[in-house]
């Protein structure tokens, strides 16, 4: 019986003490694998998120911005420039009942409680702490906002007393001068980013450069270091254009699109010895301090950015191509005939008989004929030389956003009558500055300067910095640009120009009117008109250059000579007193009251109804199937007489497709599929 006791009392020690050894072994291998896992996981996988939340405990980084730069004009008035203004904002982390503090809030600021209520949930979820409610509001409204916004009575003038609302610093852009030279200046947005003008063009310089201002901080969070990383501060631009002569320049354009009752209307003055541009204008305009309430045409420069068919003002360019070649004088002759020349199976017509005369007279009375056969003398490759020279298809590189090349196709991709129509403004398309350069270029006794919209900049403590221009290039001897001012001058002594006679000063210019394209018919619309004149003043020694363009006159004179001429006589008048040029032109006090010559010829009744037919009827496609389709000819085109045929006439073709003016640009894609 003792026996079997002891047995069962007898336990084996050794193996109960090697068990819980085995468990505290087991717990701490385990406990450590945890540890070691957890580490690997912290300092592996989550070491930068670690490295930044510590950053971010012991730094405090506080962003400010630096005013914005200022744009100047010429002679150091002020175009555009920024201001202190400071945005309400809310911090949602603060406030414990956002749909009430929204609803109270949006009351007195008069914002959206709805989108408030929105914005400040989802930024609380996300632990944001910056949510705008009011940006870029001066100190009236600043001062006014924090006695609303006062809680218990308590009312002080330097923040608003309502628990999650404060002031931040910020700047806001100002136009003193409001619309004018609106195009050129431009705006900027909301984030002080340029979005048209020179304020994208030269955002770069002009932005505000931020600095940061590192605050280093112990683990009690008391500030041991302070670093300031600086950034390239912003600059400031001086214009070439000066308020005064864009306000004399822009109050005649004003004028002269009321007085023709048009569309719209643009005008340069540049000054054709350095292509300094000394104003540049869009009528109608807007005001960059309301750019939401802008509409959306006014704000593009049409000056640069739409292209349109010339007219007889390119006429300039094709007796500057012959004259250069020498192939003819002054005193030379030329004769019209019977007013028509046929090119290619197309015929073209004067407005009216002119006959044999000089060169000159030619000239001075817009004949169509005597361009083409002047032209037809140059040769296509010529022609087209002159052309690329002159600066057409191509930008004229000024400091301006979106400015288009235009429209100048190759010589191979020409039609048999394209040269002719070309010579008279047809088939080409051309910006209003691209227009006043070639004419600067001939007032410069045919030396090409590029034109140029910004006179310097200026960055904090640096002298200021003249931009380098491209280098400029002859492209009409001496000899050949006076005798083409003379020809100028003559227009406007008794040609189609007479109305840009000025008091005072001798003048010459050239008047032109192209027909629009009419896209419900695809074809030019002659009830429309694009008019224009470019002229350059004194006569023999020009000190200026100005090109006016009238899209749509409908009262009065619809030519160039009727509606463009007397907005760059008023233009003229003023500028070159200012200038300081002396008066070397009789004195011509009135308009002259003379019999108007016609410019353009109105096509026949069926030219017009073979063009307008649509649908199941021939379009105007199918009428010049046959033109369209034969292969270009690298060879000049001879001149015949006009054929006797029931066959109704092709009409002239546009540069693309497009209203040939303002507000539409033309498309080449577009203009290849049509043609």
């Amino acid at each position: 019986m003792a026996t079997r006791r002891s047995r069962k009392r007898k336990t084996p020690g050794s193996q109960v003490i090697m068990t819980r050894f085995l468990l505290i072994v087991g717990f701490f291998a385990i406990w450590f694998l945890g540890v070691t896992v957890r580490l690997v996981h912290l300092q592996v996988n989550q070491s930068d998120w670690l490295r930044e939340k510590a950053v971010d405990q012991r730094q405090d980084t506080k962003r400010s911005k630096l005013l914005r730069g200022t744009i100047y004009d010429r002679d150091g008035r002020p175009l555009a420039m920024s201001i202190k203004v400071k945005t309400l904002y809310a911090d949602p982390t603060e406030i414990a009942d956002v749909a009430l503090a929204a609803k109270s809030i949006a009351k007195i600021t008069k914002v959206d409680a709805n989108q408030l209520t929105k914005q400040l949930t989802e930024a609380k979820a996300k632990n944001r702490r910056f949510v705008p409610v009011i940006k870029k509001v001066d100190e009236e409204t600043v001062a006014r906002l924090n006695k609303s916004l006062a809680v218990d009575g308590v009312k002080k003038a330097d923040s608003p007393q309502f628990t999650g609302l404060h002031w931040s610093e910020d700047q806001a852009r100002s136009y003193p001068y409001g619309p004018m030279a609106a195009q050129v200046i431009g705006a900027s947005n909301n984030d002080d980013a340029g979005i048209a003008g020179i304020e994208q063009s030269q955002d770069d310089i002009l932005h505000g450069a931020v600095i940061n201002r590192r605050v280093e901080r112990d683990r009690l969070g008391r500030v041991y270091e302070e670093v300031t990383e600086d950034r390239e501060k912003p600059g400031d631009i001086t214009l070439t254009i000066g308020a005064s002569y864009q306000h004399k320049v822009e109050q005649a354009l004003e004028q002269g699109v009321k007085n023709s009752n048009a569309k719209s209307g643009m005008a340069i003055a540049i000054n054709p010895k350095n292509g300094e541009i000394l104003a540049m204008a869009n009528y109608p305009s807007f005001d960059p301090n309301a750019i939401k309430d802008a509409v959306a045409g006014n704000i593009t420069n049409h000056a640069i950015q739409s292209v349109y068919s010339p007219g007889s003002v390119m006429k300039l360019i094709t007796y500057g191509a012959a004259r250069e070649k020498h192939l003819f004088s002054l005193n030379d002759t030329i004769d019209a005939g019977n007013g028509t020349i046929t090119v290619a199976d197309h015929p073209f017509k004067d407005s009216h008989h002119v006959g044999n005369v000089s060169y000159p007279e030619a000239f001075a009375h817009s004949s169509n004929v005597c361009a083409i056969k002047t032209a037809l003398r140059v040769g296509k490759d010529d022609f087209y030389s002159t052309l690329t020279q002159m600066g057409f298809g191509s930008k004229t590189g000024v400091e301006l956003p979106a400015e288009t090349v235009g429209i100048v196709r190759a010589p191979e991709k020409w039609y048999g009558d394209s040269l002719a129509s070309m010579s008279i403004g047809y088939e080409i398309g051309v910006t209003a500055l691209q227009m006043v350069t070639a004419y600067a270029t001939i007032a410069n006794d045919g030396v090409k300067v590029h034109p140029r919209i910004i006179k310097e900049t200026k960055k904090s403590d640096e002298a200021p910095v003249r931009p380098e221009a491209p280098a400029a290039t002859r492209v009409f001897s001496v000899e050949a640009a006076r005798d083409l001012r003379l020809m100028l001058k003559q227009v406007v002594l008794t040609g189609t120009g007479k109305r840009a006679q000025l008091n005072g000063y001798t003048s010459g210019g050239k008047t032109g009117t192209a027909w629009k394209f009419n896209s419900a018919t695809k074809a030019v619309d002659s009830s429309k008109y694009i008019s224009s004149f470019i002229g350059m003043a004194p006569a023999e020694n020009p000190e200026v250059v100005i090109a006016v363009v009238i899209d749509e006159p409908k009262a009065g004179g619809r030519d160039g000579g009727g509606s463009a001429a007397p907005v760059f006589r008023a233009i003229a008048e003023q500028l070159l007193p200012e200038l300081g040029v002396a008066q070397n032109g009789p004195a011509v006090k009135e308009l002259p009251v003379t019999e108007d010559i016609p410019e353009i010829v109105e096509p026949d009744a069926k030219d017009k109804k073979s063009v307008a037919k649509t649908g199941d009827e021939k379009s105007k496609a199918e009428v010049d199937t046959k033109k369209r389709d034969a292969k270009p000819t690298n060879t000049k085109p001879a001149a015949v007489e006009p054929k006797k045929t029931s066959k109704p006439q092709p009409r002239l073709r546009p540069a693309g497709n497009t209203n040939a003016g303002l507000g539409q640009d033309f498309e080449r894609k577009e203009y290849n599929r049509r043609t």
